[in-house]
């Protein structure tokens, strides 16, 4: 279990969060619930509703869809993002490696946030618009590839920190 300065510590290193002001990751880090899986459990399904991002604290979790794996995270690994801001069914499963602690922000929990300090959504537009960016370009050097063939790598967007999904 995280203390409360480490929980601070912890989020501040996200890229999602990095550019923020210490009171707005306060009151982030503060809300955040610390959930404990173990290995083998599968966080969330490919196709399921989902209002909430998790950050790996430790251990790893496996990216997948059905059998074939996209990616394993590991610490300080933000995943579910997405679900945030849209009510898509979730693009991917995620099933535990080994035992994981992760921290989970709920959709509510970031809206509350935002409204209080508009900040993260700016950082959230500038990640959001990177992933198209980066999906375009890909998108441009697969012309004669199909689609699928995009999922086997993953989308890498986070700062040299691991892929983002």
């Amino acid at each position: 279990m995280l203390t409360s300065v480490d929980r601070l510590l912890f989020v501040r290193k996200v890229p999602l969060f990095q550019e923020l002001r210490d009171d707005f990751l306060i009151r982030l880090a503060s809300v955040m619930d610390e959930i404990s899986f173990d290995t083998g459990h599968t966080i969330f399904t490919e196709g399921e509703e989902g209002r909430s991002l998790y950050i790996v604290v430790s251990g790893r979790v496996r990216v997948h869809i059905a059998d074939r794996e996209l990616a394993q995270l590991s610490e300080g690994t933000p995943f579910g993002e997405m679900a945030l801001f849209d009510a898509e069914p979730r693009s991917a499963s995620i099933t535990t490696l080994e035992p994981c602690e992760c921290l989970v922000l709920t959709q509510q929990q970031l809206y509350d946030a935002i409204y209080e300090t508009p900040g993260i959504a700016i950082n959230i537009i500038k990640i959001l618009s990177r992933r198209v960016r980066e999906l375009n370009r890909r998108l441009d050097g697969q012309k004669n590839n199909s689609l699928p063939t995009m999922h086997t790598q993953p989308l890498v967007l986070n700062h040299g920190r691991g892929p983002v999904y």
